[in-house]
C-alpha cells in the first residue's frame, strides 16, 4: 500500500478519510493527556491514603502539612477544608463541607472525556457516509461507455475502506473511554475514603489500628496410629 494509493482512497471518499485522521489525532491527544493526569492522580491519592491511614489521631498542623504535599491533587482540597475548619464545627457540618469539596473536584476528573464518547459514536457514522460517497463513484463507472461492469467491484472495495477506518477509530476510542472512566471511578473512591478517614480522625475518638496477623506455625502432619496385630 503506497502513499499515492492512500491519497486515492482519501479522495475517493471526498475527503472523509482526511476528517477521520483529524478525529483520530484529537482522540489520541485526549487519551494521552487524560491517561497521564489520571495516572498521576491515582498514584498521589494512594500516597495520601497511606499517610493518613498511618495516623490514629490528626492535628491541624498535620492536616496542613498533608494539604501542602497534596496541593495539586483532589485530595489536597479535602485536606485543606479539614484543616481550615479544624475545631470550629462538628462532624456533621464538616461532612457536608467535605462533600462540597468532592463535588467541586469531580468535573475535573472526567474533563474532555466527552470527546472520546463523541468519537465512538461519530466515527462509524462518518465512515459509513464515506462509503456511501465512494459507492456513488463506483457505480458512476457504469454510465461511462467502454468500462466493463467488473470495474465496479474495485470501486466498492475502495469505498469500504472508509467504514473500516471509522470502526477502527471507534474501537480505539471505546477502549480508551472505558479504561479512563474506570480510573475516574477509582479516584472518586479514593476521595470518599479520604473523607471517611478524616471524619474518623477528627471526631475525638481514637482510631485503633488493626492487629497484625499472627504468623502461621508449621504443624506436624497427622499420622494415623499403627494397627497392632
Amino acid at each position: 500500500m503506497t502513499f499515492s494509493y492512500l491519497i486515492h482512497l482519501a479522495n475517493y471518499s471526498d475527503g472523509v478519510l482526511y476528517l477521520m485522521v483529524a478525529i483520530l489525532t484529537i482522540a489520541l491527544a485526549v487519551i494521552i493527556d487524560r491517561f497521564w493526569y489520571l495516572r498521576r492522580t491515582l498514584i498521589g491519592g494512594d500516597s495520601v491514603v497511606s499517610m493518613l491511614g498511618a495516623q490514629t489521631e490528626t492535628t491541624r498542623t498535620q492536616l496542613m502539612a498533608l494539604a501542602a504535599q497534596a496541593a495539586d491533587l483532589p485530595e489536597g482540597q479535602l485536606l485543606d477544608v479539614a484543616a481550615r475548619h479544624f475545631g470550629l464545627i462538628n462532624s456533621v457540618q464538616l461532612a457536608t463541607r467535605l462533600d462540597e469539596a468532592t463535588l467541586r473536584q469531580a468535573p475535573t476528573l472526567d474533563k474532555r472525556l466527552w470527546i472520546l464518547d463523541t468519537v465512538v459514536t461519530l466515527a462509524p457514522l462518518l465512515g459509513l457516509f464515506g462509503t456511501i460517497v465512494g459507492m456513488f463513484h463506483a457505480f458512476s463507472v457504469l454510465s461511462v461507455p467502454g468500462h466493463p461492469p467488473t470495474a465496479v467491484t474495485g470501486g466498492i472495495a475502495d469505498a469500504l475502506v472508509a467504514t473500516a477506518s471509522g470502526l477502527l477509530v471507534a474501537m480505539i476510542g471505546l477502549l480508551a473511554f472505558n479504561a479512563l472512566n474506570n480510573k475516574v471511578r477509582v479516584i472518586l473512591h479514593q476521595l470518599d475514603l479520604v473523607q471517611t478517614m478524616l471524619l474518623n480522625r477528627l471526631d475525638g475518638a481514637p482510631v485503633v489500628p488493626a492487629a497484625a496477623p499472627a504468623p502461621a506455625t508449621a504443624r506436624a502432619p497427622h499420622r494415623a496410629p499403627l494397627a497392632v496385630e
